[in-house]
């Protein structure tokens, strides 16, 4: 007899049955490993009958519902290991694939599309949601995207790295692919002012969720480098709110001192997008002295 997940077919399985729900439903927003013992009461919560259940195995592995993934803790370990596996082998046929395109194209020999790279985006993708700082599975990605011209795959990056925070919201690798895609969408593309804007609020939005997370506060202090005065503004006064309710978490304070300093910073500018100095000496005194409040009103705390 069998013993859950241990044979190769049943891994292998399992690594199909996890592909075949991200593919089915690609407006999952949100995926968390819970206990077996929760996706009952998940169900019961959801209104999703156990008669209505596949009965297949898939319900007692992975739970999909309102485009939220759970994912069972009892296969996590052999799930992650079976999925590195495949994602290794995909790369390492991707990698051969693309040296005998090399081959061919000094022979000019006409060459085949790469097949292999929609099979290491969509095993990559498995791994980084399992193991969010697996390195060589965002290398393999930038190696592909840098590939790319067209803002729809960038996009889609910023989503999947957006699904991984919602389950590891301080996992470096992520934000620092973050920043990556984000460098790469202000060298082609000219929409990157509303990206900014929806970067930080899905800082603010972790914020709430995984406190004290000075990894997220870090790529929003670096977003300001890429906002245009008028953003910074709009940040000064939307995260007002935030870190007033929130004074023991410094990093809401850091990074109003980043947008404070880049308002000095535009001061030196030449030209039209020389800030008013005037207007600057304004918000500098308005944040004093709504420091000076916060100070009276939390005595003892490090404002």
């Amino acid at each position: 007899m069998k013993q859950g997940p241990s044979s190769e077919d049943d891994c292998f399985s399992l690594l199909k049955q996890f592909e075949h729900v991200l593919e089915s439903d690609p407006l999952i927003d949100e995926v968390g490993f819970i206990h077996p013992s929760q996706f009952t009461m998940l169900d019961k919560e959801a209104g999703f009958s156990n008669e209505f259940q596949p009965n297949n195995g898939t319900s007692s592995k992975f739970w999909n519902q309102d485009h939220k993934l759970g994912i069972s803790t009892d296969i996590l370990v052999q799930l992650c290991k079976d999925a590195k596996h495949v994602f290794l082998l995909a790369l390492q046929e991707y990698k051969s694939h693309g040296n005998a395109c090399d081959e061919s194209q000094i022979k000019n020999i006409s060459c085949s599309p790469c097949i292999p790279e929609s099979d290491v985006m969509k095993h990559s993708q498995s791994v980084l949601l399992l193991s969010s700082d697996f390195g060589t599975a965002w290398n393999a990605r930038k190696l592909i995207l840098s590939k790319k011209d067209h803002l729809s795959a960038f996009t889609e990056e910023l989503r999947l790295s957006g699904l991984i925070l919602s389950n590891s919201p301080k996992s470096e690798s992520t934000w620092s692919h973050r920043r990556w895609i984000i460098k790469m969408i202000s060298q082609s593309f000219s929409t990157l002012q509303e990206i900014i804007t929806k970067e930080s609020e899905l800082v603010e939005s972790i914020g709430e969720r995984s406190k004290m997370n000075y990894r997220a506060w870090y790529h929003r202090c670096w977003l300001v480098s890429y906002m245009t005065i008028e953003q910074v503004i709009q940040e000064l006064n939307k995260s007002k709110r935030w870190a007033g309710l929130h004074v023991a978490d410094s990093s809401c304070f850091h990074y109003r001192r980043r947008l404070m300093l880049k308002i000095l910073e535009s001061l030196y500018v030449k030209g039209s997008s020389a800030y008013d100095k005037t207007e600057a000496r304004k918000i500098w005194k308005e944040e004093l002295d709504w420091n000076e409040e916060l100070v009276e009103r939390y005595v003892g705390r490090e404002v």
